[in-house]
């Protein structure tokens, strides 16, 4: 099934797949940062994949596409799941958002923007959701440093 999965997927989006993998139930494709929303819009309306579970963000600086957005998708009629990846250049780190696609994307688009400075194009209200507004840096970047301190801010009324 995982392998019908992600022929369906790159017979539909031939220029935009450029990785697939599949292990243990796991089903993973990779797809080009441009296509992101044209194919999570065709993994929900087409494919069933109407449950975004999560996404997240993998720093690796030595790339030039140091980003790698990570979304995980499930269907509840097939049962299936599915993780979607796209790159994210590290000079301008923008991607589109999902948050047309699925409401459940504005907390987890904020929380990478905040703790990776991902940008998320198209966002109703990208800003910090975890650090206050004043914090310094992008803390789960890999270059951030280790043992740097921040001040801490009191907020009195």
């Amino acid at each position: 099934m995982n392998q019908d999965l992600i022929r369906t997927i790159q017979e539909k989006f031939p220029a935009q797949v450029t990785g697939t993998h599949a292990f243990r139930g796991d089903s993973t494709v990779t797809v080009r940062r441009e296509a992101l929303r044209e194919v999570a819009g065709y993994l929900r309306d087409e494919l069933g994949f109407e449950f975004l579970m999560d996404l997240t963000a993998v720093d690796y600086p030595e790339r030039e596409d140091r980003f790698e957005m990570v979304y995980h998708f499930y269907s509840f009629k097939t049962n299936l799941r599915l993780r979607l990846k796209a790159p994210v250049n590290g000079k301008e780190p923008l991607i589109a958002s999902l948050t047309p696609l699925w409401g459940a994307a504005n907390w987890f688009e904020r929380e990478a923007y905040d703790m990776f400075g991902i940008k998320f194009e198209g966002h109703p209200d990208l800003r910090r959701i975890l650090m206050y507004d004043t914090f310094e840096g992008h803390p789960l970047r890999k270059d951030y440093p280790l043992k740097k301190r921040q001040p801490r801010i009191v907020h009195r009324e």
